[in-house]
């Protein structure tokens, strides 16, 4: 993947699609968020940066094109419009809506990615820089000096496991990691059980409540993932 770690969103209220997508992009390396509707998405763009979006056009109550011309007033995000659409004037109005490029279904995954990897080439980095700092509700972690701090109380002590483990889930904000990768990642003296106890010690330090984790959340029968703002 030409950007490390890039944040997609995914917009469309067909469950089975948004889903079926979402696997796949990560399967080829990227972060992804799924959002049913313009609403939705708009939630999630109050608490996320995204590298791009793509945007399914006909979706009930506010067309993805609209959802377009409204995210363009304040955002220049890159966006690709999904739709069963393919005549000339429907491509133009996704383009004059603000769409970077335009895809008609039914398309192969593959086109897809190879489209998003275009628009990533030429698009520099929101934040790039920005980007090594996560944001943790009331704590920020320095991907680079592996620096946990807190907004009042400077730096917060966590041993160089915990350190390994927010570096890893950082790296690749939202996407999922199983309990026997981050044991293989972090060495042979981890384990399953004891990636639970670390996951655990962790969430005390950094969530309001650990036991209603808001940014170091599992995943059922998958694994852990991180959630940065």
């Amino acid at each position: 993947m030409l950007k490390d770690y890039a944040h997609i969103l995914v917009i469309d209220d067909d469950l089975r699609l948004r889903s079926l997508l979402s696997r796949y992009l990560q399967e080829n390396g990227f972060a992804v968020s799924a959002a049913k509707d313009a609403e939705n998405a708009r939630m999630f763009l109050r608490q996320y940066d995204f590298d791009l979006l793509i945007v399914d056009v006909m979706m009930p109550g506010e067309s993805g094109l609209e959802f377009l011309q409204k995210l363009r007033r304040d955002s220049d995000v890159p966006a690709i419009v999904l739709t069963a659409m393919g005549e000339t004037q429907d491509r133009i109005s996704g383009l004059e809506a603000g769409a970077d490029d335009y895809l008609p279904k039914p398309f192969e995954p593959k086109e897809l990615v190879l489209r998003i990897n275009n628009i990533l080439r030429r698009v520099p980095s929101v934040n790039s820089e920005n980007k090594q700092i996560l944001k943790l509700g009331d704590f920020s972690y320095d991907l680079n000096s592996k620096e946990l701090r807190s907004k009042v109380g400077g730096i917060v002590h966590i041993t160089p496991v915990e350190q390994s483990i927010l570096s890893i889930l950082g790296q690749k904000a939202g996407q999922i990691f199983t309990r026997d990768k981050l044991a293989e990642l972090l060495g042979v003296e981890q384990s399953p059980r004891s990636i639970d106890v670390q996951i655990t010690r962790l969430r005390k330090k950094i969530e309001q409540d650990s036991k209603n984790p808001r940014y170091l959340q599992t995943v059922r029968g998958k694994g852990y993932m991180l959630l940065t703002e």
